[in-house]
C-alpha cells in the first residue's frame, strides 16, 4: 500500500515537474530575443526618461501634435500581458494592437513587417518572460479631434506599408542579406534616414529606391543620407569605420549626436561584430543619390583663424567658442571632437542638426568600451539667434565647405522647436 501510495505521489509530482518544464521559457529563447530587442531599439521609444524600462511615456512629435509612447510590459491591465503571440506579431507587423485600433505610424511597423517568424517568437518570449511588468496606464495623445480620430489610419496603411516577411536576395551575399535585414527591418533605420512624403510616409522601404536612406528630418534632428555620396553621404567611409561608428558612436570623422547617440547607447553597441559588419556591407552597396557635390579642402579658412582674422562674419564667435575643440583647421581634435571640414552633417542640404547643436549641445553616446562620452555644450543662453546664424554659416562656408547660408530665422524656428519638444538645455 505505502509502494502504492509513493509511487502514485512520485507520479503527481513527475505530472507537475513536466508541466512546468512545458511552460517555463527557454533561456536560450530569452537571450536571443533580448538581443533581438536591442537591435530593434525597443528601449529607445518605449522608456520614458527617468522611467521605467518598456513602461512607456516618451514624448514623441508628429505634424498633427504630440503622441506618447505605450506600455510593454507583461502587465496584464496596462501593458501587453494579456497579448498572445499572435496579437504581438500584428501589432509589430501591422500596427494593430489587440483591441483592434491602429497604432500612429511613429510605430516603425511598415519595417517590423520584414521582422521572421522565429525572431518575432524570440521577441515574445523575452518580453512577456524577462521584461518586469509595470502598472502604468498608456497617456492619450495631444493631437485634437476630429485628426485623432483613427480609422483613416486603415487608409494610410493600405497605401504606405507593404507586407513582406524575411525578404533575402539570392544573388547577394549572406552579409549583405543580413545587413538588409537589419537595416530595413528590426533596425528601421529608414525611419529617420529616409525623408518623408506629404502623409507622412517613407518615401522608401528598401534599396529599389535611391529616396532610401538618403536623409531625413525628426525634431529638429536631420539625419543624414547613408549612401555612397562623397560630400554628404557615406562615400568616403569604408566599412570598418561604419562598423566602428556604431560600436563606439565615434570615428575620427564623426561623433553620433542627438537622437544617434542614443540609438548607439541602447542598441548598435550590442550587436555583435558580424551583424556590425554585415550593415556595413549593406550600406556601403547603396549607390549615391544623385546630388554629389565635389568639395576640396582649402587653407584660406584655417590661415584667417590662426591670424585671429574675425572680419568674416561668425569668425569671431567661432573663435571664442568653438577653436579649442574643433581647431583653426576644422578637424577636430583626433579622436573626441569630430572634423567640421567636409563633414556631411555639416554640408547638408538641411542645416537643422547644425543649428540644434549649436544651440542645444549633445551628448556623445557612452558605450560599455568608452564610459568617458564627451560632450557638445549648447549655446543658446550666450549667443543670440544672429550670432548662432553667423556661426553656422561660417561653418558651412569655411575649410572648403559649400552649403547654404543659415538665417536669424531658422535659428529662431529651432529654438522655439526645441523648446517645446523639451530638447533645450540637455
Amino acid at each position: 500500500m505505502k509502494a502504492i501510495q509513493g509511487g502514485f505521489i512520485m507520479m503527481i509530482c513527475l505530472m507537475f515537474t513536466g508541466a512546468h518544464a512545458a511552460s517555463s521559457p527557454d533561456p536560450a529563447q530569452i537571450k536571443r530575443g533580448e538581443y533581438l530587442s536591442r537591435a530593434g531599439d525597443c528601449a529607445a521609444c518605449h522608456t520614458a526618461p527617468g522611467g521605467k524600462p518598456f513602461a512607456g511615456g516618451l514624448k514623441m512629435l508628429t505634424p498633427l501634435g504630440a503622441i506618447y509612447t505605450t506600455n510593454i510590459t507583461p502587465d496584464v491591465a496596462t501593458g501587453i500581458g494579456s497579448y498572445s503571440e499572435d496579437d504581438f506579431s500584428r501589432a509589430l507587423r501591422q500596427g494593430i494592437a489587440r483591441d483592434g485600433h491602429h497604432v500612429y505610424p511613429a510605430m516603425p511597423y511598415p519595417s517590423f513587417s520584414k521582422i521572421t517568424d522565429a525572431d518575432m517568437a524570440d521577441l515574445y518570449t523575452f518580453f512577456h518572460y524577462q521584461v518586469a511588468a509595470v502598472s502604468q496606464k498608456n497617456r492619450d495623445s495631444d493631437i485634437p479631434f476630429p485628426l485623432s480620430v483613427r480609422f483613416p489610419l486603415a487608409v494610410w496603411d493600405s497605401l504606405f506599408t507593404v507586407q513582406q516577411i524575411g525578404y533575402s536576395d539570392p544573388q547577394k551575399t549572406a552579409d549583405w542579406n543580413r545587413g538588409a535585414y537589419l537595416v530595413q527591418g528590426l533596425g528601421h533605420c529608414g525611419s529617420c534616414h529616409t525623408p518623408r512624403g506629404l502623409g507622412y510616409q517613407e518615401k522608401a522601404l528598401d534599396q529599389t529606391s535611391q529616396d532610401y536612406l538618403s536623409g531625413g528630418t525628426v525634431d529638429g534632428w536631420h539625419a543624414p543620407n547613408l549612401r555612397a555620396d562623397a560630400t554628404t553621404g557615406l562615400g568616403q567611409w569604408n566599412e570598418a569605420e561604419i562598423s566602428q561608428f556604431l560600436k563606439l558612436g565615434h570615428t575620427d570623422r564623426a561623433t553620433a549626436f542627438g537622437s544617434m547617440a542614443e540609438v548607439i547607447h541602447n542598441s548598435t553597441q550590442y550587436l555583435s561584430d558580424t551583424d556590425r559588419q554585415a550593415i556595413a556591407v549593406y550600406l556601403k552597396s547603396l549607390p549615391a543619390d544623385g546630388n554629389y557635390r565635389a568639395q576640396v579642402n582649402d587653407n584660406a579658412t584655417t590661415i584667417a583663424l590662426e591670424a585671429e582674422d574675425s572680419t568674416v562674419p561668425g569668425a569671431r564667435v567661432y573663435l571664442d567658442n568653438c577653436l579649442d575643440c574643433h581647431l583653426s583647421s576644422g578637424q577636430g581634435e583626433r579622436g573626441r571632437y569630430p572634423q567640421l571640414a567636409q563633414n556631411p552633417v555639416v554640408v547638408s542640404d538641411d542645416p537643422s542638426s547644425l543649428i540644434n547643436l549649436v544651440l542645444n549641445g549633445s551628448p556623445a553616446p557612452a558605450t560599455q568600451f568608452d564610459t568617458k562620452a564627451a560632450k557638445m555644450p549648447g549655446f543658446s543662453a550666450g549667443l543670440d539667434d544672429r550670432e548662432i546664424a553667423d556661426v553656422v554659416t561660417f561653418i558651412r562656408h569655411g575649410w572648403g565647405n559649400q552649403a547654404g547660408a543659415v538665417s536669424a530665422a531658422q535659428v529662431k524656428a529651432m529654438r522655439k522647436l526645441t523648446t517645446t519638444s523639451g530638447q533645450s538645455g540637455q
